[in-house]
């Protein structure tokens, strides 16, 4: 690793992390600290569910389906990722939750990098 380049594995990396691969939360000397985005590679197994919903969200996110079928619930509707590629965008102000359908894996990007959301949310 230089100063300004990382080059790592998704799968492997997100193990150190709860899933987290880019954000605030790395330390300050690795290029993957950011406070403008955070980036998550989630692994969920079959009926994985978010603890509780994520309430006065200062984000905005985008979470893209790898693989198997994901939930996204918001307050108006559920979203059903079922396909590789389906996504979902929520802005700041969304309550919103999850629940696993099958084994799967997201990908959710994040910004701004908030710090304090792992006291105030499980799961970040």
């Amino acid at each position: 690793m230089t100063d300004s380049v990382y080059v790592g594995n998704a799968g492997n990396d997100a193990a150190m992390d709860r899933g987290w691969l880019m954000g605030h939360f790395k330390d300050a000397s690795d290029p993957r600290h950011s406070e403008a985005v955070e980036i998550k590679w989630g692994v969920h197994p079959k009926g994985d569910e978010r603890a509780q919903w994520v309430t006065g969200e200062e984000r905005t996110a985008l979470l893209v389906l790898i693989s198997g079928r994901f939930r996204v619930e918001l307050p108006d509707r559920g979203v059903l990722l079922a396909r590789q590629g389906d996504y979902v965008l929520w802005g700041r102000g969304v309550d919103h939750s999850w629940f696993a359908e099958e084994e799967s894996v997201v990908l959710t990007v994040r910004w701004p990098s908030v710090p304090g959301y792992g006291s105030r949310a499980p799961g970040r």
